[in-house]
């Protein structure tokens, strides 16, 4: 059985990883006969947000243990897992992977990468293990492989900002509908907008579950 690491930013899209995106992507790993493991990085988090009236809280809270809420308390520490021991990676989208897995939704392009994520990221596509990224996660995979002067081909949808930042850190953004993913065959990574793009939770299951579905066959081969 194929094991899969879940990336985890945190819990709720406004400060951690979309909880749709996540659930439904465990659920479609589970169902395609993978097991899953989720990780995360042992650190504050940029900012807690009230989700019910989207204010920022004078509040500190932990990445690692938000994202256990998630996965009903089974996540590791990334810095402590070795990527020997995973078959694939996969990121959800939600702000956390855009403000603490990396710092793009604040400085774009010009972002950094916590380095336990990074090193995770770029060991897991060096080793020719796939990597799937879901919704705003495909920017941080694009600072990741463009640092490492890997262009792989990602998509976050076809919002204009957020694809010419993907480019500018050395990736190659293709345009994608909500229900389809776009695949870079010679790094093995596979992505799809989802919530970029998707005005439900069937819409974003519909391109997240072709991700899931894609990246075994990725395993296969």
């Amino acid at each position: 059985m194929a094991k899969v690491g879940l990336l985890l930013a945190g819990c709720g899209v406004y400060d951690g990883s979309e909880i749709h995106e996540a659930v439904i992507s465990m659920l479609a790993l589970d169902r395609a006969g993978m097991k899953v493991q989720c990780v995360a990085p042992s650190m504050n988090q940029l900012q807690v947000t009230d989700h019910l009236r989207g204010e920022e809280q004078e509040e500190v809270r932990n990445v690692m243990v938000e994202s256990a809420r998630i996965a009903r308390g089974n996540v590791l520490n990334i810095a402590e897992v070795d990527v020997a021991d995973f078959d694939a990676l996969v990121i959800p989208g939600g702000f956390g992977a855009a403000k603490n897995l990396c710092d793009f939704a604040d400085k774009g392009a010009d972002c950094s990468v916590n380095p336990d994520v990074e090193k995770f990221i770029l060991a897991m596509v060096e080793a020719g293990k796939p990597v799937a990224a879901i919704c705003i996660a495909p920017a941080l995979v694009a600072r990741v492989l463009g640092k490492a002067g890997k262009k792989v081909k990602l998509t976050i949808g076809n919002d204009a900002d957020t694809a010419a930042a993907i480019n500018a850190m050395g990736a190659q953004h293709v345009e994608c509908s909500v229900n389809d993913c776009v695949v870079d065959k010679e790094f093995n990574v596979v992505s799809t907008p989802a919530y970029m793009l998707a005005g439900s939770i069937a819409q974003a299951a519909a391109g997240i579950e072709k991700t899931i579905t894609t990246l075994k066959g990725m395993l296969k081969s």
